[in-house]
C-alpha cells in the first residue's frame, strides 16, 4: 500500500504524487482520473525497480491534514 497526495494543479487538472517513490507523479482531468493514473504509475514504478533488481523504497509517508 502506498500513500498518494492528490491536489488541484495550477492548470485546473488534478495532480497526484507518491512521496515515498521520488518522481512518481501523475495527473488527470478529474480527481478520480488522477487517482487511477497514480495507481498505474506506482505499479509501473515498482515493477521497473523489481525488473532492474533495485530495492523498492519502503512506504515512509504519514499524511496529516492541517487546517490553517
Amino acid at each position: 500500500m502506498r500513500q498518494a497526495l492528490v491536489y488541484r494543479g495550477e492548470d485546473t487538472k488534478w495532480v497526484a504524487e507518491c512521496p515515498s517513490l521520488p518522481g512518481c507523479v501523475s495527473q488527470g482531468e478529474t480527481r478520480e482520473a488522477a487517482i487511477g493514473n497514480i495507481r498505474e504509475a506506482i505499479r509501473l514504478y515498482i515493477s521497473t525497480l523489481e525488473e532492474d533488481h533495485l530495492p523498492v523504497p519502503p512506504e515512509s509517508s504519514e499524511a496529516e491534514i492541517v487546517n490553517v
